[in-house]
């Protein structure tokens, strides 16, 4: 798996709207007016923020449009400083710089259905999904799950998708009906799903065990609920020559670090791939969210934010 090129985009917010009480929805665009590079349905961009923060957003706008990347941001009350930051220092008017769409996340077509569940802020990888499968009359059901009305994001785009977009609040209404949607499920039909982990993970896991294939599942993670960290063991940087000892509740790359081995970080929670570092010696143990299980099963890169060993050494090529 390569990295992405580090090459960065100006742009600057063009609008900036509340969507809700916690989610600000931008709209980025070159200084210029120009053209920007395009991006697939369920990309998402590296935002990098004040302080050198690097946060990965999903793009909910069209993708036919490219003079302007669309995104949505939820302030979240355990922020980082990434979401924060976007809260607080990205107005109207403000400059910044992205790294060009990556799509972790793409849509397949297999000739059958398409359903697209959604939690919370989940809508926004989702949406863009949605427009381009109404774009080409693609047969779609968009389901969008929040606790409350008000936390209801992008509500004019999800009403001109018409009847394909069923909404589901908390106590109002009818729940998400996962047995009906996999009683219902063709042979060529696929999933998919973003959201917090625990929606990602009760839905998918529900989903399967009613008999739906895990290869038609296909989800996308903003963050993990708090990575395994896997201590006690030693990590040699092989080029650099420094060994240092990992310590519990340390990840790979700050030991790394803290020995002065120069390291690469963005999402630090295992879903960007961004420290994606090959193994030279030793099985790591994987903690991310970005490898596939058959890459994963290869034990030859590792993602260093936030995964282990289990041998006593790991070795990598930095």
């Amino acid at each position: 798996m390569e990295r992405e090129p580090s090459e960065r985009l100006s742009v600057v917010v063009h609008s900036r709207r509340l969507d809700g009480p916690d989610v600000v929805v931008l709209d980025l665009r070159r200084p210029d007016g120009g053209a920007l590079p395009p991006a697939a349905p369920g990309a998402h961009l590296d935002v990098h923020l004040p302080g050198g923060l690097i946060r990965q957003y999903s793009l909910a706008g069209d993708s036919a449009d490219r003079n302007r990347y669309v995104l949505g941001v939820l302030r979240a009350p355990d922020s980082r400083g990434g979401s924060a930051a976007v809260h607080a220092h990205l107005h109207e008017g403000a400059g910044l710089e992205v790294s060009p769409p990556r799509d972790a996340f793409p849509l397949v077509d297999r000739g059958g259905r398409a359903l697209l569940l959604a939690g919370g802020i989940g809508i926004t990888p989702l949406l863009a999904m949605a427009r381009l499968l109404a774009a080409e009359g693609r047969p779609f059901e968009l389901h969008y799950s929040v606790r409350e009305r008000a936390r209801l994001a992008f509500l004019p785009d999800l009403d001109a998708l018409g009847a394909s977009v069923h909404l589901h609040v908390d106590g109002e209404g009818a729940p998400l009906d996962l047995a009906g949607l996999a009683h219902g499920r063709g042979a060529r039909d696929d999933v998919y799903v973003c959201g917090p982990p625990g929606f990602i993970d009760g839905t998918t896991e529900t989903l399967i065990r009613l008999g739906w294939p895990a290869g038609a599942v296909h989800t996308e993670r903003f963050t993990r609920e708090q990575p395994g960290r896997e201590g006690s063991f030693t990590v040699e940087a092989k080029r650099s020559g420094v060994r240092c000892a990992v310590r519990e509740g340390q990840s790979i790359a700050q030991a790394l670090a803290e020995a002065g081995v120069p390291v690469s970080l963005s999402c630090e929670s295992g879903v960007c791939g961004t420290c994606l570092t090959p193994v030279v010696a030793g099985v790591p143990e994987h903690r991310d969210d970005y490898q596939t299980d058959a890459e994963k099963a290869a034990n030859s890169m590792v993602t260093i934010c936030c995964s282990g060993s289990r041998t006593d050494l790991l070795v990598l090529d930095l």
